[in-house]
């Protein structure tokens, strides 16, 4: 498992999003098995397996919330999303990423998208889209879990920004398909197993928190998203282990996608209105 720096006050610092109302804009939420895509003037949401090319032959350039194939992620994307684009007229872009991608996830994941000819890429943390999605109130602490085929994170946001933040390398991928999958050596279920983990790290959150967000998110409630929030075990099994409320957000696996098309269309709309947080970093 791996943390971020214990909670700090958050500043409310906006920039104005570059804005043309009139440009093409894609939302992009790349995952390690399934990537979906958002585009403007567009109601459905494109969603494909996240691999080089489809067949036999294909391989996964998103592991673990890593990007280890920049080439391949740029060839799926320009196969994805490449004749969607008009001829003229550069998109704005903006990337959900793992709260603690850092740096390296984001230099790779801009230098894959170069093949849309973005005019701005702009990047926002998964948890804060999955907020705007749920409609969440900002003004509120919230801890967010996001349970994806490969990556769980938990994050803690208040005022809207990312003030702590953990994951672990344990996904659906690896509960097996029934309710609580097999047991392992020592009897303990997959499902068990990533149960203990949230846990782990939401207790090490409450630990170092010196303020009362984190156990005020947690008391409020887990706003649940990613593949896991689709199996009602895991859920279940997570209000339990927490004693807290666990809720999932709306249709939890396109969330964070369709949180940063919500950014998106605001940028469009009310460019003077609209600001990303200190954690997005333009292009």
């Amino acid at each position: 498992m791996t943390s971020a720096p214990g909670p700090r006050p958050s500043a409310a610092r906006h920039r104005p999003w570059p804005w043309c109302r009139q440009c093409t804009g894609i939302a992009l939420d790349l995952g390690s098995a399934r990537t979906r895509a958002w585009m403007s003037g567009r109601r459905s949401i494109l969603d494909v397996p996240t691999v080089t090319v489809p067949g036999d032959s294909a391989t996964h350039p998103v592991q673990r919330g890593t990007i280890v194939d920049t080439p391949g992620t740029a060839r799926m994307l320009n196969r994805l999303l490449g004749h969607r684009l008009p001829r003229s007229g550069r998109p704005l872009l903006i990337l959900t990423t793992p709260v603690l991608g850092g740096i390296t996830y984001r230099a790779e994941a801009r230098t894959a998208v170069e093949v849309l000819r973005p005019r701005t890429v702009l990047t926002v943390p998964t948890a804060r889209a999955v907020a705007v999605a749920a409609d969440s109130d900002p003004t509120r602490p919230l801890l967010v879990l996001d349970i994806g085929a490969h990556l769980t994170e938990v994050t803690l946001l208040a005022d809207g920004a990312v003030t702590d933040a953990r994951h672990t390398a344990l996904g659906t991928s690896d509960l097996g398909t029934g309710d609580l999958g097999t047991g392992d050596l020592e009897g303990r279920t997959p499902a068990a197993r990533l149960t203990d983990a949230v846990d782990a790290m939401v207790t090490a959150m409450l630990d170092q928190d010196r303020t009362s967000q984190t156990l005020d998110a947690l008391q409020r409630g887990v706003l649940l998203a990613g593949g896991g929030a689709l199996r009602p075990d895991i859920a279940d099994h997570l209000s339990r282990r927490l004693r807290a409320p666990v809720r999932s957000v709306p249709a939890p696996h396109t969330a964070a996608v369709r949180g940063a098309a919500r950014l998106l269309q605001a940028a469009h709309a009310h460019p003077s209105a609209t600001g990303i947080p200190d954690m997005a970093h333009p292009h």
